[in-house]
């Protein structure tokens, strides 16, 4: 079946102005790196997301699902197949101290409507990039706080297209981990538990939270965040500044000076600078400590081809 009548047969499930051919992801991620998607399609409403997820199963189209392209990196050869995006699905509402949200809503988004409205427990999310889909299937995290601590439960959708609502015990969330991730569900909406607080303190929480990361992160270039977990007694920035890492790298991609967690594009890396220099640190951290760092951040598609 050609990506053409993939198309034909996506119009007739969402409004064809949302299927893009041959789209290049640059625009999707946050490292602005990787090559074209063969479609690119963004479901308006849970039920066109469920009707493309069924298609693709029925099909056996590739399918891969993008969130706000924060802690993934897409290679130049781009993706295979159907890549989908639930950014269009961004609903928020707040109920007393409970927090509904869509998967494409972003997490900082919810974070900050939560302060607004005097809820406490959602202040650790007020920096993290990410979507809320994409929060839930890693269990983000930050400054003390992750999505464990107040989840309820979470709409999904198999592989297949089935809807099903997860219960926190269900969802099996621990570090940087989750049955989402496990069994490459679909995440389409969560609802969260909060509680009502003082809202100096939580605009003061905020406030600091958010000076630590400008003060420490390098937000001025593109990149995927945190690249690696934290290894059982290290830190995975420390390992790599005491091996001498921070401004090195292949091309255009470089370990940042300003966090030695970060590998930044400086404006003219591809996506094999950048793998190529992760790769680097890898070996380099393996070489001087004997530690295995273990990748955060997701690597997606197929290389180049001559």
């Amino acid at each position: 079946m050609t990506i053409k009548r993939w198309a034909e047969d996506l119009a007739q499930i969402v409004n064809p102005s949302n299927i893009k051919i041959n789209e290049s992801l640059k625009t999707y991620t946050m490292t602005k790196l990787g090559g074209n998607a063969d479609i690119f399609v963004l479901p308006e409403s849970e039920k066109e997301a469920a009707a493309v997820v069924k298609y693709a199963y029925q099909q056996e189209v590739p399918l891969l699902m993008l969130g706000n392209g924060s802690n993934m990196v897409v290679r130049d050869g781009g993706v295979r197949g159907i890549v989908i995006s639930f950014t269009k699905l961004d609903e928020i509402r707040i109920d007393g101290e409970k927090i509904y949200a869509q998967s494409g809503a972003l997490i900082k988004e919810v974070s900050r409507l939560a302060a607004a409205h005097s809820l406490t427990g959602f202040e650790f999310a007020c920096g993290i990039p990410g979507s809320v889909g994409g929060a839930m299937a890693m269990n983000a995290g930050a400054y003390g706080g992750e999505i464990k601590d107040i989840i309820v439960d979470c709409t999904v959708l198999t592989k297949e297209g089935e809807r099903i609502v997860l219960s926190k015990e269900e969802l099996e969330l621990g570090y940087r981990k989750s049955i989402i991730a496990k069994k490459e569900y679909f995440v389409l909406s969560s609802n969260f538990q909060l509680k009502m607080g003082d809202q100096q303190e939580i605009d003061e929480k905020v406030a600091d939270l958010t000076f630590k990361r400008e003060s420490k992160q390098p937000l001025e270039y593109p990149s995927a965040g945190s690249v690696f977990k934290r290894p059982p007694g290290y830190f995975a920035g420390k390992l790599i500044q005491d091996s001498g890492l921070q401004g090195k790298g292949v091309g255009g991609a470089e370990v940042s000076t300003k966090h030695a967690g970060f590998i930044i594009n400086k404006g003219n890396a591809t996506a094999t600078d950048y793998i190529e220099t992760i790769e680097m640190v890898k070996r380099t951290v393996k070489e001087n400590f004997d530690v295995e760092l273990e990748l955060e951040v997701k690597i997606v598609g197929e290389d180049l081809t001559n």
